[in-house]
């Protein structure tokens, strides 16, 4: 049994020093031998500034994960506004004695003008915590199944996002979708409060399984929880019901 926390929080606009304080309580909290997942940007809010915001990959931000990583003995992911010869909101996933695993946002979202202040990732890894093999994806990346097609690549999809309160029913519709086509768990890690452009999130972090139902579900409050992935139901499943066998074959284009 694979274990995940969730932490669904308030962020503090654009000030990383404080996000890190905030989440350094939280983690603490977890335990070894935990995937710990934090939101979207997690250090400043869905923030568009990249150009005075970005921070390296050898800046206090991934340094603090890392950290976390190593004290805890417990791996943490979320992403990060990076410079790395340009912006990215890159995700990264942290372990103990390890380089980050990184996976740069594909979709950047339009309607916030995302694509004209990051570039888009052009590759998406898959990484693995305890036997159970994740694949990272961030915030508008849902609304593309495509992206996420399970090839027999993963066993979960682990969603971190900042996603707006008036648009909450499409995030839980769409990661129910994308649980039951893709015959895998899918673990979503959202954020409530309000941001400083005044936008509203509703939190709605949650887990659901490969039958498309919900085991997990924080609401709309400041939470952090936990819950037990069984690989062994999941490989059940998909033996009796071999949907991934009549799978389209595709090839993703270059973004």
């Amino acid at each position: 049994m694979t274990r995940v926390r969730l932490l669904q929080t308030e962020l503090t606009w654009e000030d990383p020093a404080a996000n890190r304080a905030r989440f350094s309580g939280w983690l603490a909290e977890g335990g070894e031998n935990c995937l710990q997942v934090l939101p979207e940007m997690f250090s400043t809010g869905f923030s568009m500034a990249s150009e005075r915001l970005a921070e390296p990959m050898d800046g206090e931000t991934v340094g603090w994960m890392q950290n976390q990583a190593d004290r805890l003995q417990s791996p943490l992911c979320g992403s990060v506004i990076i410079q790395d010869g340009g912006y990215y909101n890159r995700f990264l996933y942290c372990e103990p004695g390890r380089p980050p695993v990184t996976y740069d946002k594909r979709h950047l979202f339009r309607m916030a003008d995302e694509h004209t202040h990051y570039a888009p990732g052009d590759r998406c890894p898959v990484f693995e915590f305890d036997g159970l093999r994740f694949k990272p994806q961030v915030c508008y990346d849902l609304r593309f199944p495509v992206y996420a097609r399970n090839r027999g690549d993963y066993d979960v999809l682990i969603y971190v996002a900042n996603w707006p309160a008036t648009r909450r029913e499409h995030w839980i519709t769409l990661l129910r979708a994308r649980a039951i086509e893709n015959l895998c768990y899918v673990v979503a890690v959202n954020r409530v409060g309000t941001d400083g452009n005044g936008i509203s999130y509703s939190g709605d972090s949650c887990v659901v399984d490969f039958r498309g139902e919900t085991l997990l579900d924080l609401g709309n409050r400041e939470a952090a929880a936990d819950i037990r992935l069984d690989k062994a139901a999941l490989e059940e499943y998909r033996e009796a019901f071999p949907a991934w066998q009549d799978a389209d074959d595709f090839r993703l284009l270059p973004p």
